[in-house]
């Protein structure tokens, strides 16, 4: 995979998980949840942006493992919202957990190949 279809699929990830938490009720519990799923799914984007600009290849590594972190952690967090029922419609939530999990495997094969030409 080229590393613009990694992003753009790293955004849309995002865009569908700030959308989707307009559609969680309107608990305490719920906007928890979706304030810290939109920081960790969010943050796998921009931090991805960050490793392409990287200024050495230990930058680079250490800015994906960051992805790879907090892709885990919207992952949990989707869980979680499911597990609690806090959403009605939760075909959306499948998809999308499908799509994080898929993140999750690119990325730990991105950081295995890099680590073996880093040598490390």
């Amino acid at each position: 995979m080229k590393p613009r279809q990694l992003e753009d699929r790293l955004i849309n990830f995002a865009i569908d998980v700030i959308v989707l938490s307009k559609d969680l009720d309107n608990s305490f519990a719920s906007e928890h949840l979706a304030k810290q799923l939109i920081r960790s799914a969010s943050s796998a984007a921009l931090n991805y942006g960050e490793a392409q600009g990287g200024e050495y290849p230990k930058d680079f590594l250490h800015k994906m493992k960051i992805c790879l972190k907090e892709l885990r952690e919207s992952l949990v967090n989707l869980k979680i919202i499911i597990g609690a029922k806090r959403i009605n419609e939760e075909e959306n939530l499948k998809r999308m957990l499908v799509e994080n999990n898929e993140l999750i495997s690119i990325f730990v094969v991105s950081i295995k190949t890099a680590t073996k030409k880093l040598k490390i």
